[in-house]
Parts: structure tokens; sequence; C-alpha cells
């Protein structure tokens, strides 16, 4: 398959490379600003699994270089509408306050605004090509040690060593963390799922050092029948989740991107390395924890107050033959079952959203390319590509001259 084909194949692979994106997965970040407004008073981000820097490009565009994507580049559309709604009034606005406000309009649309005190650090355990004003650090956000080199990132006066009680936390968090990782797939579904968790437990393992209370964190998952489970884990610490899935991402994929808003952590919670997340019995005691913390609200009862006891009622499996349909009802009492939790049979469903314009491309479709359509090179070729080791071993056993 050539590079023309899949253009027609790939819309959003075609717009990468015109529009001077590495990555098609640049859309997926453009359109989930447009609907949750992520770069909004955001100076400071961390991103994760940057590899190859598609995700930091779009930062460094809107941040560093003040160019408007996503959110500020649709209201900057809903003005140009409003302006050209204005146009059909002459009775209310002369022909020269016509003229300038389309030359205000114009003007801000080709201002740029760079943002004061920007910080962005780039982690991916593959080499990412250099980006201007960025950070990037080639490590594993998996492994303990590279907390340490990304909170020295981060600050430059940190120091692990000094003070051990706060190694683990920085003293300028960040606005937003940010995670495209994906692990490589197997084709085993429920195996891909889980491992895609674990590293998003290893995403937010980070973003609790680094993350500062109100800020944001977005991450690539997989979802899945059990998923729901990590939506609730992650309600824990943010006021806000929602799963969101771009129009840039294939509707055959099963990827979405779990944004959540407004970081809360709960009384008391620091991150620590020696029991971080998804590992041991921690999580569970900080859901009892932030459960205490929900008002009490006494159960009216239907029955008689001077009724010794409450009796309640839940269906159970039917026993009998196929086809029998008799349901049991299993009777038990409340005042002796204590133990039992009232909420136990209550699920927290995370609200799903569609990202991006139902106008824009469809990543499932074909389109049709031009007659004198001319195919373009990648933006930023892989540097160190997986198959790379396997053609110079080949090459090697062969005798051929390694590329």
């Amino acid at each position: 398959m050539g590079k023309s084909s899949k253009d027609k194949r790939d819309a959003y692979y075609r717009l990468a490379k015109e529009q001077g994106w590495r990555a098609r997965s640049a859309f997926k970040l453009l359109q989930l600003d447009e609907e949750f407004d992520l770069f909004n008073n955001v100076s400071r981000v961390v991103d994760l699994c940057a590899a190859p820097g598609s995700w930091s490009q779009v930062l460094s565009r809107v941040l560093i270089k003040g160019e408007k994507f996503g959110r500020a580049a649709w209201q900057d559309r809903e003005a140009r509408f409003r302006q050209q709604m204005l146009s059909v009034l002459p009775e209310e606005f002369s022909a020269g306050q016509k003229s300038k406000l389309d030359e205000d309009l114009l003007q801000q649309e080709k201002e740029l605004k760079p943002r004061k005190d920007v910080k962005i650090v780039s982690i991916d355990l593959q080499p990412i090509s250099p980006l201007a004003g960025i950070t990037t650090l080639r490590a594993d956000i998996t492994h303990p040690a590279t907390v340490p080199l990304l909170l020295s990132a981060l600050d430059p006066d940190y120091d692990a060593h000094k003070d051990a009680t706060n190694s683990n936390q920085t003293s300028h968090p960040v606005d937003l963390v940010i995670s495209d990782g994906a692990p490589d797939v197997t084709g085993l579904h429920d195996l891909d799922i889980y491992v895609q968790s674990q590293l998003l437990f290893a995403a937010l393992n980070l973003a609790l050092c680094v993350l500062k209370p109100g800020g944001k964190f977005v991450a690539k998952i997989f979802r899945g029948r059990n998923v729901d489970v990590l939506y609730a884990q992650l309600k824990i610490f943010f006021e806000k989740v929602v799963v969101a899935k771009p129009r840039s991402s294939r509707a055959s994929s099963v990827e979405a991107f779990i944004v959540c808003i407004n970081f809360r952590p709960p009384p008391g919670f620091r991150a620590s390395l020696e029991e971080p997340l998804g590992v041991g019995e921690r999580l569970n005691r900080m859901v009892v924890e932030r459960e205490r913390q929900k008002p009490i609200i006494a159960e009216v009862l239907m029955q008689d107050p001077q009724a010794p006891a409450t009796w309640s009622a839940a269906p159970v499996p039917p026993t009998g033959p196929a086809g029998d349909e008799v349901t049991e009802i299993e009777v038990y009492d409340q005042t002796e079952d204590t133990t039992r939790d009232c909420n136990q049979d209550i699920r927290w469903i995370a609200p799903f959203v569609a990202c991006g314009d139902l106008s824009a491309f469809d990543s499932d479709a074909s389109y049709q390319l031009p007659e004198d359509y001319v195919s373009l090179d990648p933006v930023q070729p892989p540097i160190a590509p997986p198959y790379k080791r396997a053609i110079q071993m080949r090459a090697a056993i062969s005798g051929g001259p390694q590329r």
C-alpha cells in the first residue's frame, strides 16, 4: 500500500502532513480541546508517552507560539459569523463602523499571543525529535526512577535528598497532564485492556505527584466490560470524569480518552511511590474515607414504625429447570445483617461524549483524491522504529549491508 492510497483511506493522515503535524493523533487533542477547553489558563504541562511528539507539537504551537486551534479557533469562527450577521443590518451600523469591526476581527485572528512562564515536559521510552521550548526525557513512566527526573525537569532547584518526606512532590505543580500512550496490542482484548489500565495507573501516579489542585488529566483508555471500575477510581481524585471519543479516532477502535477535570485529592492524601495506585489495598481505604465524607440520609420506612424489624427483598437467580417462570426471593433482616452495604448495587457510570465537528472528516471513510494530487512525506519520520533492529539483525545474518 502506497502513501497515496493511505491518503485516500485516512483523511486525517493526509491532513496531518498538509498542516505540518507529526502524526494524525494531533487532531484528537485538538478535538478534545474544542469540547473541554483543556488549554484555558494552562501554562505548565506534562506530556506522557509523547513520541513521536504530535501532542507536544500542539502544546508548543498553542502555548509557546500562541497559535489558535481547538476551542480558541472555534470562538474566532463564531465571532466572525456574528460579524457577518451585523453586516446585514445597515440601518444600525455605518459603513465605516463595519469596516473597522472587520479590521479589528482580522487583526485579532492574526495576532499571536504566546503565554508567559510556559513549561512543557515530554516523556517517552522512545526517542523524540526535539521541539523548540520543550524539555524531552527518555524514560519509562512505569519505573519509580522516572519521578525524580520529572520533578527535576519541572523544578531546576529540586533536590530529592534534601527533604525525604516531600521527595515525591514538586514545589511548582502543573496545570495539565496528558497521556496518549498505549501498549503493543496482542489481539486478546481482555489482556490489552488490562495492560492499558496499568499504563493509565502509571500515568496517574506521575500526575498525582505533579498536578496542582484544580488541574486536569487526560489519558487514553481501552473500553471494555469492566472499565467503569476504572472510571469510579478516577472519580475519587477528580470532580468531573468524562469519557470522550474524538471524531478523528476510528469508530472501529476500542480506544477512547478519559478527561478528568478539577483535581481534588482526598484529605490527607499524598502520592507515594512505595504504594502506587493500582497496587495494594490503600485505594479501598480511600474509597471508604470518601464515602464517610458524604452526608448521611436516613431511609424512609414504609412499614409500621413499631415493627421490630425492617425487611428488604433482593432477587436471586432462579434455580428451577429451563423455562421455569418461578422467581425466588431472598428475604433478609436489615437489623440483624448490619454488615451489608445498602449502596452495593449502585454503580456510577461516566458520561460518554463525542468530540469534533459533525461536518469534519470521517476517520473510517475513504475519500476520492484529485487527479493532480501529490502525496507528501511524513513531517517527522520515525527515529528508532521497532522494526529497525529486526532489519539490522536480518542484514547481519545474510551478510548484506545494514541500513
